[in-house]
């Protein structure tokens, strides 16, 4: 499964927005919907924490779709 890289122009970006950001969700209520049901994870780990701090080289996956943050901080 191919992992598509999302860059940012920070060093580290909030879970919710970062799901946006790479089209994983359609807005911030949907983010907010993935997360509360579990159906989100990042490195393999099922995320609850819509404002948890994604650093460079986090995965994030959301029914079979990957993104990594790729930070040009």
């Amino acid at each position: 499964m191919s992992i598509r890289e999302v860059s940012i122009r920070d060093d580290s970006i909030r879970l919710g927005q970062f799901l946006k950001l790479a089209g994983l969700a359609e807005d911030g209520s949907h983010a907010k919907d993935l997360i509360e049901a579990q159906d989100v994870t990042v490195n393999d780990e099922v995320e609850v924490r819509r404002g948890r701090q994604l650093q460079h080289g986090d995965v994030v996956a959301v029914d079979g779709e990957q993104a990594r943050l790729v930070a040009n901080g």
